[in-house]
């Protein structure tokens, strides 16, 4: 197991890679982020496809899966440490401390939001973008707020016994997916769900799913300058579908793949469907 300090923070990082580039020259580096209480778990089968051509470099955002948090700060500036331009310059930070100068990033859900930031803030740093799951959703005050209330109930109700709760993983997974995916994916999916820290669970949510997001994607959207593809699940009932359709019709940069008979996790409901439109992608390079 790695570690490297990022701002402060002891972040988890591991490398995927097989053997050397056959003709000797270093491989690309493609980088990957992971959403809203997950870790970097989830993109290890793709990592391992992908290890030939790139030699993949996974980490866990602060706050989650095997990286530390923050100290305890006061609600307000949970808002502040936690919000998607700071996990941006975690970014930046991360790959600073490695010494890399030119990646490939790969994104998924909230981690999505985030490599659009760091693409936009570091523009010389990024060759091609492949994000999944993300898009471009409207500001509807109420339903904000309902899902704010009903989401700061469930951050702070994740006793460690869920875990041991026969079947729990299925039901926590169920409105993520379409097609089901392997039983011991789903218990890691809900153990890295309790395991999360609240602050940093609590303030991603707040300012991820937000008028100030709403308000704002739409231009990061815009602005982005390389190459990015956009998968979306056809039938992801987190981010919609036509939620990718919007952000795509905003930069002539950004193609939109719809992968179908999948909810929110198109890489692992669909493998070879998602690594399909993934390695057509970079084939372009």
């Amino acid at each position: 197991m790695s570690y490297t300090q990022v701002r402060g923070v002891k972040h988890y990082y591991e490398w995927i890679t097989s053997a050397p580039s056959p003709s000797g020259t270093p491989k690309e580096i493609m980088v990957f982020l992971h959403g809203w209480g997950g870790s970097a778990r989830y993109w290890e089968s793709v990592a391992h496809r992908l290890s030939e051509r790139f030699d993949c470099l996974l980490y866990d955002l602060r706050g989650f899966g095997r990286s530390q948090a923050s100290p305890d700060v006061s609600r307000q500036a949970v808002k502040q440490i936690y919000d998607l331009e700071t996990y941006a310059l975690d970014l930046a930070a991360f790959l600073e401390s490695l010494g890399l100068e030119k990646i490939h990033l790969q994104a998924h859900s909230t981690g999505s939001s985030i490599a659009a930031l760091f693409m936009n803030r570091y523009p010389e740093q990024v060759e091609r973008a492949i994000l999944a799951c993300n898009g471009i959703f409207e500001f509807e005050a109420k339903a904000f707020e309902q899902f704010h209330r009903f989401g700061e109930l469930v951050i702070k109700f994740r006793p460690k016994w869920m875990l041991a709760i026969p079947g729990l993983e299925h039901l926590f997974m169920a409105r993520f997916l379409d097609q089901s995916i392997p039983r011991p994916l789903k218990v890691q999916f809900l153990a890295d769900f309790v395991d999360a820290d609240q602050q940093a669970a609590l303030g991603t949510m707040l300012t991820a799913v937000s008028q100030q997001s709403a308000q704002a994607m739409p231009a990061e959207f815009a602005r982005i300058h390389c190459p990015t593809l956009l998968i979306s699940g056809q039938s992801d009932r987190i981010i919609p579908a036509q939620m990718g359709a919007r952000a795509a019709d905003l930069n002539e940069h950004i193609v939109h793949r719809i992968i179908p008979n999948t909810g929110h996790f198109p890489m692992l409901e669909a493998p070879e469907a998602y690594l399909q439109e993934v390695q057509e992608f970079l084939a372009l390079a």
